[in-house]
């Protein structure tokens, strides 16, 4: 090609036409990118192929730069009268009066006919250097297969020219909204010469006249050409804004880089836009999945009862579902499976809600690995963490896993934030909760919330102990399924002295004789044992696991002790290295320190499990136990509805919870453990009752589960205040129609007001508006309408519970006035969980102790909040105390000290020690605080006058969250990495979290202690995903501050023009 010059020739190309126009009519295709040197090249393809195709050549003259527009083109015959613009412009005037070109459906199967045609034919425009080419391609096939065969123009005018430009100002007529306004016209096309354009229009084969007239007849025109601007005008003025126009150097890499991925992006809108619900052969998913559950949980086949549910009519219409099974039956993949189906064939985000903080953390540990490998976040929702309303992300989708208070914040602020359709599916586990207390209030609040704001928000709900199905299928408005499948045999039996009956629900007392104990007592051993535990855990350890729930932590401890006193040494040669191992690394993750009590049952295999361990410890005796080091637990029943510890045999020390007689519901928890699948063939259960109790343990054996009924109205202000106050807060009509609800209401409505955290505005009668400050009247008399204060609007968002509201305002009110900034006490006791204070028992001789330990800046803090280290003093030695002090406060002061001092010394054993209290529950309130301060954090938040507690309580709550030294923090991020294991991975170097999702699971399992295989590979999936995270949250900020405000005053003036 001639340097400064321009030309016409055909050639052959797959380009994608960006003209707005041309889209709602043709899909998008690839856009190739033809590099300058291949054009000589081309132009010698051409001439090879000439014999298979009709080609016209103009002869081109080279072109001066001239700056005059008008003899610009002066020795170019392009505008002559016998030009190829010129008989463009003839065949416009032509085509215009032709009746059969005036219609165009603009349907698929235009581009499907075109698609099959010989080649795309193609316009071109390609700026390159300081020289434009406007290039024309047909590819054209005649019937006979000659070259250069003449057609009379007179004969069909779509033979004049390419009929690629029949197409192009055919469509250009179409678009008379567009193409209308000269100057936007000459604006937009000008703005084009600036970048490669690449247009491409897909057309038929004009082999046969007969396809070309039915095709063209498809197209339709504008009767008022008038209105049109003449295809040779607009051609000429593209070309003149070309020659005109300073081209950037581009980087040629670059922009091959950008087709490949404007490409694949197509490509994947396609995949995604024709099979939206359909991604692979595993129930709608890849099988990439399939392979996942292989590779990480070992799950090769589903059973019978989990392909049936996951084909129900039901599932597959996206109704609700409750189902419910025996426990170990195998509820939770379902769950899983429907979960994935959600965030990755129907892109929407999910939100899984877990009865307990250690199953939330364990559920984020088992799914981070399918997140980082399927393309989604898999975000925590426990305790201090979670982000409201959630960040929003740009492709990938979230599942949140969250507690029940929780979950119930964040379904809050998406309804807030008129986000809660983003939310597919919502996934309850243990739905039986839903009548248990005050958690049970607010799981049901969130479940009717998803109900009246979304309908498109499917719920799933699961249990093993569900018995009124009927009444929460009426609620949920769902289907239901069930079974009685369970993956091994269990066998329940009751043990009476030294006999043992067989549960049979035929017999006439609803038991059968089974056996005899065949073990030899002595006299002593009888005192030690008088219920033959012994008797019953040697018949399956060490071999077999063996679960033996008590009614109290230290009835755990005692039974542990007494077992390990009577087994004989032989136990102690069964695994006896990696007992000794557990031993070193509970003391490395103790600073040295250990129980005396594991101390003593470790070495036979024997550890308590209770609420009194440490997370770290809880954690490690969880791992050895699933290993088979250990290989009994004596522990309370809050196992069973914890994590997944199944075994061969479980025994119920007596059928009682502390001092409460046994439930059906936590019976069935119970006794479901045993058996686990893929090791035992059976399970076993058995009870120990006194005689007493036998009449009693026979009725709650054929009793039918428990009914599962609403706490709302019994738990009052956690229940039906706290769901009046969140309704009005988010701007939700309340519908009544039973009279008792109305009642209720009124009550409930009387006591928000009261409390300052609704206004009354008006009362509309029959009379006319009237002002009224007390609420009173029936249903039919008034129509109230509230307003939510500043103070409840803080209350629900931050979800603080009502009871204790007013309180938390005065005292965040109170330190206003004097804030102790010295150290942290004065800000730990604001955050100090006030539910927690009225259970406190202060020892007040360390109360004392403790006090007068305190620097003058500290026991200023105890001034201010109202409590004298006289009146500790005189409580402290006995003494008769005349004047009142508020014991919430006092007791609330104490536990400020225990925090303070954990915070201070981060070792939880000295801190026990000290305050004479157990390890766990120093534990408990340690995150109970963590937790409730993040919620003053957001009731802060809200109200202006609080600004200063904003920035102080954010780090505190991120000390009370991990309560480690700064270093560790960044570890202990990451989900299953506790205080313990963090030290260890620091200690190795791994010291941050970039360094953690870049590690091996090879080389970790060899650096750290007793780490196994799943365990490490969990490490490392959670630090990548939490990485990715946070690498995606950074690009949407930089996107968000980038892009161009949607209020922005010329976007709004030209939509306000438009309209």
């Amino acid at each position: 090609m001639d340097e400064g010059c321009s030309r016409i020739r055909r050639r052959v190309s797959v380009r994608k036409r960006n003209r707005r126009s041309l889209e709602s009519v043709f899909a998008a295709l690839t856009a190739a990118e033809l590099k300058p040197g291949d054009e000589e090249k081309e132009d010698e393809d051409e001439e090879t192929v000439a014999g298979s195709r009709r080609r016209k050549t103009m002869d081109v003259q080279p072109v001066e730069n001239i700056d005059s527009e008008e003899d610009m083109f002066g020795d170019y015959d392009s505008f002559a009268e016998n030009s190829f613009l010129a008989q463009v412009d003839d065949l416009e005037q032509k085509y215009l009066q032709l009746p059969e070109h005036r219609k165009h459906a603009t349907d698929h199967a235009t581009e499907d006919l075109c698609s099959e045609s010989i080649k795309h034919n193609t316009l071109s425009i390609t700026t390159v250097g300081d020289c434009t080419e406007l290039k024309i391609d047909a590819h054209t096939k005649n019937q006979s297969g000659h070259e250069d065969v003449s057609i009379d123009p007179e004969a069909d005018v779509l033979y004049d020219i390419p009929s690629s430009q029949v197409l192009f100002f055919e469509n250009l007529y179409n678009s008379s909204n567009d193409l209308g306004d000269p100057s936007t016209e000459e604006r937009d096309w000008n703005s084009s010469s600036h970048k490669t354009v690449n247009e491409e229009l897909p057309i038929n084969n004009v082999e046969q006249p007969q396809q070309t007239d039915e095709s063209s007849s498809k197209v339709r025109t504008s009767s008022d050409a008038n209105r049109r601007k003449s295809l040779k005008d607009h051609l000429k003025n593209t070309m003149t804004g070309n020659a005109k126009a300073q081209t950037p150097v581009f980087s040629r890499t670059k922009q091959l880089k950008e087709t490949l991925l404007s490409e694949e992006i197509n490509v994947a809108k396609k995949t995604i836009e024709s099979s939206l619900d359909d991604l692979g052969p595993f129930y709608s998913l890849p099988s990439k999945v399939r392979d996942l559950y292989v590779q990480f949980k070992g799950i090769e086949k589903l059973y019978e009862w989990q392909h049936a549910c996951l084909t129900l009519n039901s599932v597959q219409e996206r109704k609700n579902l409750i189902y419910s099974l025996p426990t170990s039956g195998g509820k939770t993949l379902v769950a899983e499976i429907l979960m994935l189906q959600e965030l990755l064939c129907r892109r929407k985000d999910v939100l899984m809600i877990l009865p307990y903080v250690a199953i939330v953390q364990e559920k984020i540990s088992g799914l981070s690995s399918f997140g980082v490998e399927l393309g989604f976040f898999v975000e925590e929702y426990a305790g201090s963490k979670g982000k409201f309303p959630p960040i929003k992300r740009r492709e990938k989708k979230s599942l949140y896993i969250a507690t029940i208070e929780k979950g119930h914040s964040l379904v809050n602020s998406l309804i807030e934030t008129e986000r809660i359709n983003s939310l597919g599916l919502v996934v309850v586990d243990e739905v039986h909760m839903i009548g248990e207390g005050s958690r049970g209030a607010i799981l049901e609040m969130t479940l009717a919330k998803i109900l009246y704001t979304s309908k498109t928000t499917q719920i799933i709900g699961m249990s093993a102990t569900l018995n009124n199905v009927e009444d929460l299928q009426e609620f949920l408005q769902a289907e239901y399924y069930t079974s009685q499948f369970r993956p091994v045999e269990l066998k329940e039996y009751l043990k009476i002295k030294d006999t043992i009956y067989e549960v049979d629900s035929k017999a006439e007392n609803g038991m059968t004789f089974s056996r005899l104990l065949n073990y030899k007592y002595s006299d002593t051993l009888k005192k030690m044992d008088p219920d033959h535990l012994i008797a019953l855990v040697t018949e399956v350890i060490p071999n077999y696991s063996c679960l033996v729930f008590c009614p109290t932590k230290k009835n755990c401890e005692n039974v542990a002790e007494m077992i390990c006193k009577i087994l004989s040494k032989e136990y102690l040669k069964h695994k006896e290295k990696e007992k000794h191992e557990v031993i070193k690394n509970l003391k490395n993750i103790s600073n040295g320190n250990l129980c005396p009590v594991l101390k003593h049952t470790i070495p036979f295999g024997v550890a308590y499990h209770h609420g009194g361990l440490t997370s770290d410890e809880r954690k490690l005796l969880e791992e050895a136990y699933s290993a088979g080091v250990l290989c009994l637990f004596t522990c309370t029943s809050t196992l069973a509805a914890g994590v997944n510890l199944p075994a061969r045999r479980v025994i119920l020390r007596a059928p009682y919870v502390g001092k409460e007689f046994l439930k059906k519901n936590q019976y069935k928890q119970m006794i479901g453990r045993a058996g686990r699948a893929g090791i035992d063939s059976t399970g076993e259960s058995i009870l120990i009752l006194q005689e007493k109790d036998k009449q009693q343990v026979l009725e709650l054996i054929s009793r039918p589960l428990e009914n599962c009924y609403s706490q709302l109205v019994q738990e009052f202000t956690k229940g039906i205040q706290t769901l009046f106050l969140s309704l009005i807060g988010l701007k939700q009509k309340i519908l009544l129609k039973e009279r008792s609800l109305w009642e209720i209401t009124v009550e409930s409505l009387r006591y928000l007001t009261e409390k300052g955290l609704l206004q009354n505005d008006t009362i509309l009668t029959e009379k006319g508006l009237l002002q009224k400050d007390t609420i009173h009247g029936s249903e039919e008399e008034f129509q109230y309408s509230f307003h939510i204060t500043k103070l409840g609007r803080a209350s629900f968002k931050g979800a603080i519970d009502l009871a204790y509201c007013d309180n938390l305002y005065r005292d965040l009110k109170k330190g206003l006035e004097g804030l102790v900034l010295e150290s942290l006490l004065h800000l730990i006791y604001l955050t100090t969980p006030y539910d927690m204070a009225s259970q406190c028992h202060p020892d007040w001789m360390i109360y004392f102790r403790q006090f007068s330990q305190l620097s003058p800046a500290e026991q200023n803090v105890a001034v201010l909040v109202g409590v004298s280290e006289n009146f500790i003093g005189k409580k402290a030695s006995g003494q008769a105390i005349r004047k009142k002090v508020d014991k919430n406060i006092v007791n609330r002061l104490y536990l400020s000290f225990v925090l303070y001092t954990l915070l201070k010394e981060t070792n939880i054993w000295s801190v026990s020690e000290k305050f004479n209290m157990p390890r766990g529950y120093i534990q408990n309130l340690l995150s109970g605080a963590a937790a409730f301060s993040s919620c003053v954090l957001h009731f802060c938040e809200e109200l202006e006058e609080f600004w200063v507690y904003r920035a102080l309580l954010v780090e505190l709550t991120k000390k009370l969250t991990y309560c480690v030294k700064a270093e560790l923090i960044p570890l202990m991020e990451v989900t299953g990495v506790l205080e313990g294991r963090a030290r260890q991975l620091y200690n190795a170097g791994y010291k941050s979290l970039m360094h953690l999702a870049n590690a091996n699971p090879e080389v970790l399992i060899k650096t750290i202690d007793h780490l196994s295989r799943r365990q490490a590979k969990q490490i490392v999936s959670s630090a990548k995903l939490l990485l990715h995270e946070k690498a995606e949250a950074l690009q949407e900020e930089v996107e968000e501050l980038l892009r161009l405000p949607s209020d922005f005053p010329g976007i709004v003036a030209s939509s306000i023009e438009k309209a």
